[in-house]
């Protein structure tokens, strides 16, 4: 059989990535690098703290990363779910390939510039959370189906004028632009349709015109106001009624290859979503019970690690933190106060403040007792110290981030760590 050629392409631009040159452009990286590539210099094997690595850095562990795909693998096909997890965490295509290689059904984006990475990396699904209403970027998508007979696109659409809109832009395509209905999750909600009634309107928008057709219902549990296990629960209760609703009313009739679409599913209440799936009554066609979950790939050490599933229901398994941001002691102005090199243009803050975890020090390392972050300037990390605490200027912090969306995004070349240090890879992100 002869190679695909869009795949042959996707495995071409992959593996060109350690084609790229290092050189100023990523930060943290040793500075005699310069002019090698970056599989070159990951041939070269070096370790973080002694091979010419600068801070601040932010590494992600290598084997910590591998079990937390192979745990939201395992945890998916237990529960019957397919996934599609959110790439606007990572964007990273190489993560993107090994969680399609960890049996995603797709990978989950926001908006027509994440769709465009994964495209060039070879996606062949994507589910994009948020009613799409652009005119240029409508003709792409477009021209991307149109192009490739095996690219699965499917979109939300949240209003009645959204649907003309995208009619609009659309018209004279050939293949018409899969969609699910996006139900809201409370008046308080971002975006979607408040009412069933409201999702009805939509719905027969939808069946009006040629462009569309409609696959599905979806949603966003994380929205619901003043999230328990109960109201959440409740929420997925409706949209899973709506999707029963619009089936018996034989708005499926054309759906695509995967049948039905329910989606929901962040990262705090996917448990809830796979209880409430598995309650979905038989429908007319098969259903693809789709999960979006995407802060599990680096997982934290602060809102996600309160928040996972996991920690309700310990048998399922244990996600771990893959990231810890380094950073070197540059000032010690007092016994109870330092600074360290890394600040807001390094490290998450939106949600929590870093962690301090573990102290570097003449190649020893010991547990970071006592010292907290107190705040963060542009570069730099406020510590509150004990008297005792023996932190030294030149001394290495590492620290534990929350929230991996907006830790990703201050890096553009991430080295993976082995547990002994060994730098073994590179990850590199388009934000």
């Amino acid at each position: 059989m002869a190679a695909d050629p869009v795949s042959a392409t996707a495995a071409e631009r992959l593996a060109a990535l350690a084609d790229e040159r290092v050189d100023h452009r990523f930060k943290g990286l040793p500075p005699d690098a310069d002019g090698l590539t970056v599989g070159e210099l990951a041939a070269q094997r070096r370790n973080l703290f002694s091979g010419g690595f600068t801070t601040p850095v932010l590494a992600l562990s290598a084997e910590r990363l591998e079990h937390n795909l192979r745990l939201m693998e395992t945890y998916a096909t237990r529960h019957g779910l397919a996934f599609a997890p959110h790439g606007k965490t990572s964007m990273a295509p190489q993560l993107f390939q090994r969680q399609i290689e960890h049996g995603a059904w797709g990978i989950t984006l926001a908006v027509p510039h994440q769709v465009r990475v994964a495209r060039a990396f070879g996606v062949r699904r994507v589910f994009l959370a948020n009613e799409l209403v652009d005119p240029a970027a409508l003709a792409w998508i477009s021209a991307e189906l149109a192009a490739d007979p095996a690219f699965r696109f499917v979109c939300y659409v949240d209003s009645v004028r959204g649907v003309a809109l995208m009619d609009a832009a659309l018209r004279g395509t050939t293949r018409p632009v899969d969609v699910v209905v996006e139900l809201a999750a409370g008046d308080g909600a971002r975006t979607g349709v408040r009412t069933e009634e409201e999702c009805a309107a939509v719905a027969d928008a939808v069946a009006a015109v040629d462009t569309l057709r409609l696959v599905g219902v979806a949603g966003y549990e994380g929205e619901v106001p003043d999230a328990d296990p109960q109201r959440v629960r409740a929420w997925l209760r409706r949209l899973t009624a709506l999707a029963a609703d619009f089936d018996k009313a034989g708005r499926f009739s054309s759906a695509g290859p995967d049948g039905i679409v329910v989606s929901a599913g962040g990262s705090a209440w996917f448990d809830a979503v796979a209880d409430v799936f598995a309650e979905l009554p038989e429908l007319s066609l098969p259903v693809c019970k789709l999960l979006r979950s995407g802060a599990y790939v680096s997982h934290d050490d602060g809102h996600y690690r309160e928040v996972t599933p996991f920690t309700r229901v310990p048998e399922e398994g244990t996600l771990h933190p893959a990231f810890r941001l380094w950073a070197q002691v540059v000032s010690r102005p007092s016994p109870e106060q330092a600074f360290a090199n890394a600040g807001k243009r390094d490290a998450a803050y939106d949600l929590d403040l870093p962690e301090v975890q573990v102290v570097r020090a003449d190649s020893a390392y010991r547990p970071a007792d006592g010292i907290t972050v107190t705040g963060l300037s542009d570069q730099h990390t406020w510590l509150r110290t004990p008297a005792d605490s023996g932190l030294e200027v030149g001394d290495w912090v590492g620290m534990g981030l929350s929230h991996p969306c907006t830790s990703f995004d201050k890096w553009q070349l991430i080295p993976v760590v082995e547990q002994d240090g060994t730098v073994v890879d590179y990850i590199r992100t388009y934000f």
